[in-house]
């Protein structure tokens, strides 16, 4: 259950709000010293976007860690591309001034 609500990015406390329960509730659950009544059971895992069986076993769908994983992995490719880009940028500024400045000091008429 920990698990689950750390791939949902919530602590104890905001997960325990969330289902209206107290802290030490929800603690007493992740750390197996209590287990929550069957109808507390569907509104975590609804709150967790898991599924009742895999609370329960470990078994259906879990956390979504795997996508987390991957939105992260997307994430830092952007960053990648924004540095290149950036960089292009600043090679094209500086080859533009140099156009300019050759085009200035050497002046051609048109014809």
């Amino acid at each position: 259950m920990g698990r689950a609500r750390e791939a949902a990015g919530l602590s104890v406390a905001q997960a325990a709000r969330r289902l209206g329960v107290k802290t030490a509730t929800w603690q007493g659950w992740e750390n197996d010293r209590s287990e929550p009544r069957s109808n507390k059971l569907t509104m975590i895992a609804g709150t967790l976007g898991v599924s009742p069986a895999w609370l329960l076993t470990g078994l259906g769908d879990g956390p979504t860690e795997g996508i987390d994983d991957e939105v992260q992995a997307l994430r830092q490719e952007v960053g990648l591309i924004v540095q290149d880009v950036a960089s292009a940028q600043a090679r094209l500024d500086a080859v533009l001034k140099r156009l300019e400045a050759f085009h200035s000091f050497h002046h051609v008429e048109p014809n």
